[in-house]
């Protein structure tokens, strides 16, 4: 495997996780962060301690918050900061790869939809890049928890991309013994995986708070992952991408970990606090609390029924109690199960 030069954007748990692997795997990394605390600390410590506690990171990984700096002679740049902030760092890599008169492979690893628009992040970055600085556009999908990729459980994620070569230079960058990485074509499909089971997760993270057992958790992720597939179908998404590490998988590892900030969201609304009090203890970007509106608004808009991510609208946007919108998921009119 030839040595490349790869920046990552964004020095949260997640980008920070995918930089480390990428220097694992001996190429040349950037890691781009706003906060210059967080660049002298990599630089300095080789840890994030805000996001990854004492790990340490490869020392070979060079952070900077100049994005020209970051990406100069990179031919993949991963994108993995927050989806509402997609849309100024893609116009910041847009003057820098222009100033440079440089072109590469973009990827995201940001799971969201943009409020208003209803953009996926490579529609974001798509609209926001020139396309000839654009090598191909990709997105990284699937159950990987940075806690668990930093201390080398073995994970497997997905690639999606409509541009194979783009794909499989990806593959090849990031795949190693304990990160696995498969290819599919299906953007769409993956990114819109990504974005809802986080809504889900929310619900996950509220069941278990209130006690119920493994009947409502299960009969939650069943009829979730449902919902999910009919919007993807919606938007031409092929349904096998939904059964496979985009879809069910990161649902299950979503909905079902105390790593997850939308589950731990979920679990402090299943006891009574306020979305507000949810967001402030936190500290940290809840990309379900955003995208659960938007899911709400898409729904509408496409003509899918979506009752339990209509329930948790309710229960954020109208302040609802979470057991009396389980009990109005529980008295809806009788289906089949095809519905």
């Amino acid at each position: 495997m030839s040595k490349k030069t790869i920046a990552v954007l964004g020095a949260g748990s997640w980008g920070t996780a995918l930089a480390n692997v990428v220097a694992e795997n001996g190429h040349d990394v950037r890691l781009w962060a706003h906060r210059k605390e967080t660049v002298d600390e990599i630089n300095k410590h080789h840890m994030n301690k805000r996001y990854l506690g004492d790990r340490v990171l490869q020392a070979s990984i060079v952070a900077t918050d100049d994005m020209q700096q970051a990406i100069d002679g990179a031919t993949i740049i991963l994108s993995v900061v927050p989806t509402k902030a997609t849309r100024e760092v893609a116009g910041q890599l847009n003057q820098a790869l222009s100033a440079l008169a440089q072109s590469a492979i973009v990827v995201t690893a940001t799971k969201g939809l943009e409020p208003k628009t209803y953009q996926l992040a490579t529609e974001i970055i798509a609209d926001e890049i020139d396309a000839k600085w654009l090598n191909g556009l990709a997105a990284i999908a699937g159950p990987s928890h940075a806690e668990g990729v930093i201390k080398h459980d073995p994970t497997l994620v997905t690639v999606a991309s409509q541009n194979q070569s783009a794909a499989q230079q990806v593959q090849a960058a990031f795949s190693n013994s304990s990160f696995r990485v498969y290819t599919n074509d299906d953007l769409v499909g993956s990114e819109l995986a990504g974005a809802l089971k986080n809504v889900v997760a929310i619900a996950a993270g509220a069941l278990q708070s209130l006690g119920y057992d493994d009947n409502a958790k299960a009969a939650l992720f069943t009829r979730g992952l449902a919902e999910i597939a009919r919007l993807g179908a919606a938007f031409g998404a092929d349904e096998a991408t939904f059964m496979g590490l985009a879809g069910v998988g990161d649902l299950f590892a979503t909905a079902t970990s105390i790593h997850s900030r939308n589950y731990r969201a979920g679990l402090q609304l299943g006891e009574g606090k306020s979305m507000d009090e949810v967001i402030a203890h936190m500290g940290m970007v809840i990309e379900g609390i955003s995208t659960t509106k938007v899911v709400h608004e898409l729904a509408a808009v496409k003509g899918v029924e979506m009752p339990i991510a209509n329930a948790i609208y309710q229960v954020i946007y109208k302040g609802q109690a979470p057991k009396d919108a389980i009990k109005a998921l529980m008295d809806r009119p009788l289906h089949h199960e095809g519905k």
